[in-house]
């Protein structure tokens, strides 16, 4: 474990890799793209083969504490004159054997970029597989991964006065919550996770990030944040003998009951308006759907909560297990790989999985009020990297409130406009002069596609900002011939879920 971390050597250290360009883009430029995108998958010798003899700060730094590789004593002083290889020592990050220092732990930058610009943090988290050579530890704190970022991107940018981190790990979305609250307490039932938590709290510079250690909500009982967010050991493992409980990723609950627990929890720390925002899984079974099981536990909640659940993605039982048991570096094709996918589907089949689905959640304490938002999708469909799901997040709550304090008169006396993201196509069949098909298509948010008939594509074509909702209508029935009280009724509805989606936007 990480000793305590020291403030003077941390800012040393950072000092140290700023010197060094020990940055993302740096790093990519000095093994390139291919080898980059081997390291997620645990490759390292693509990088090494790239970076060649080369003894330079930045070649010597990325193989000590990306690729997790032993190196020269003389390089590495050369390389963090400030920080030096005792300093290294006394942070836990590395050891000195003989003429050689042996990493302790991972150090990798991670560039970001969020409503308030771009920026790149270093991450330091236990060794990898790859470094380790074998099968990781069950007590493993993980570093940033693809669920990581994730959770991190879906964030809402706007201001808050206190957030919960729960289940820290590496501290990751503790200093993405920073960026746009006060103050962070953030919890782990891993004392290592914690001490990776300040340490990189501390490397970054990025202060009022409190820890604690518990399970859950039990480190803030009576507490109420803003904000809880949570990327919480939500895979489903096996209770059995013989399966590793890795704690970056097992509650120790049996199937998804660690992800309802957080659903049907997590309102009494909410205060009034407060957000949380987690990842998780949930188990379809005969009968019952998982994002319906989602819906039930949200019902569960002593505090009635809005809630919009996204499933992204769902795997049979087979591929469910087999993802996960690679996750824990265990070798596909190996005896103990095929002792695991037994256990694991024997699992399943005493509740009758049918499948798993992933995907992300956003509760919220309405302000004032009963909830009125109760929305239960699957948007399973490929997105950009780069979109900010957490300002679409942001946008279409606000909008969520302003339509819902609006009755039809009101919205029909709204001024709308398309937003600019937003592009028609239409679909004809050989020589046939209307369309079949009228599509709305998002480039941002959740890159929604919409079919609508001509009545709400001449519509939303029509909002630019000149005439109120009600007009447009009015104009569109008789071009149509068709009445215009029922064409309202029928369009109103859609220009409600259009708002919402970011198709169209109050033009004020």
């Amino acid at each position: 474990m990480l000793p305590e971390p020291d403030l003077a050597l941390c800012r040393a250290l950072a000092a140290d890799l700023t010197d060094a360009g020990f940055w993302s883009d740096a790093l990519r430029a000095a093994w390139g793209d291919t080898a980059d995108t081997a390291i997620a998958r645990g490759l390292r010798s693509p990088a090494v083969r790239a970076l060649g003899a080369r003894r330079d700060p930045l070649a010597v730094l990325g193989r000590l504490f990306v690729l997790g590789m032993p190196q020269p004593r003389s390089s590495v002083t050369s390389a963090l004159p400030r920080t030096g290889v005792d300093g290294l020592a006394r942070l836990g990050l590395a050891v000195s054997v003989d003429d050689d220092v042996i990493p302790q732990a991972i150090i990798r930058p991670q560039s970001f970029a969020d409503d308030r610009g771009a920026g790149q943090w270093w991450i330091a988290s236990d060794l990898d597989e790859a470094a380790l050579g074998a099968a990781l530890p069950e007590d493993h704190v993980l570093g940033v991964g693809g669920a990581s970022l994730t959770l991190a991107a879906l964030q809402l940018p706007t201001r808050a006065a206190r957030a919960l981190d729960v289940g820290a790990g590496c501290g990751i979305q503790a200093l993405r919550a920073r960026r746009d609250v006060a103050h962070v307490v953030a919890t782990d039932v891993s004392e290592a996770a914690l001490r990776f938590t300040r340490l990189n709290a501390l490397l970054n510079d990025v202060p009022d990030v409190e820890t604690r250690r518990g399970s859950l909500f039990a480190p803030v009982e009576g507490e109420q944040f803003d904000r809880v967010v949570s990327n919480p050991p939500f895979v489903i493992t096996p209770r059995a003998d013989g399966v590793p409980a890795y704690e970056y990723r097992d509650g120790g609950m049996q199937g998804d009951d660690l992800v309802a627990a957080f659903v049907s929890g997590v309102g009494a720390h909410l205060a009034p308006g407060g957000v949380a925002q987690l990842l998780g899984n949930w188990e379809s079974r005969p009968g019952e759907q998982g994002i319906d099981r989602a819906r039930a536990w949200v019902a569960a909640s002593p505090v009635p909560l809005d809630a919009w659940v996204v499933e992204r993605e769902s795997l049979d039982p087979l591929s469910y297990a087999e993802l996960w048991i690679r996750d824990g570096g265990t070798l596909a094709g190996t005896p103990e790989f095929a002792a695991l996918v037994d256990a694991w589907l024997d699992d399943f089949s005493a509740r009758g999985v049918t499948e798993v689905g992933f995907g992300y959640v956003l509760l919220r304490r309405p302000a004032a009020g009963r909830p009125s938002l109760h929305r239960y999708e699957r948007l399973t469909h490929a997105l950009d990297p780069r979109t900010a799901l957490g300002s679409h997040y942001a946008a279409a709550l606000a909008a969520h409130d302003r339509l819902a304090a609006l009755d039809d008169e009101a919205l029909a006396a709204s001024v709308l406009v398309v937003a600019a993201d937003v592009t028609e196509a239409r679909h004809h069949l050989p020589g046939v002069e209307s369309p079949s098909v009228i599509e709305l298509r998002q480039g941002g948010g959740f890159a929604r596609t919409i079919t609508v008939d001509p009545g709400l594509a001449a519509l939303v074509g029509a909002c630019d900002g000149d005439l109120p909702v009600g007009v447009l209508v009015e104009a569109i029935a008789s071009l149509l011939e068709v009445d215009a009280v029922e064409l309202r009724g029928e369009l109103l509805p859609s220009v409600r879920e259009l708002v919402f989606a970011g198709f169209l936007r109050f033009d004020d």
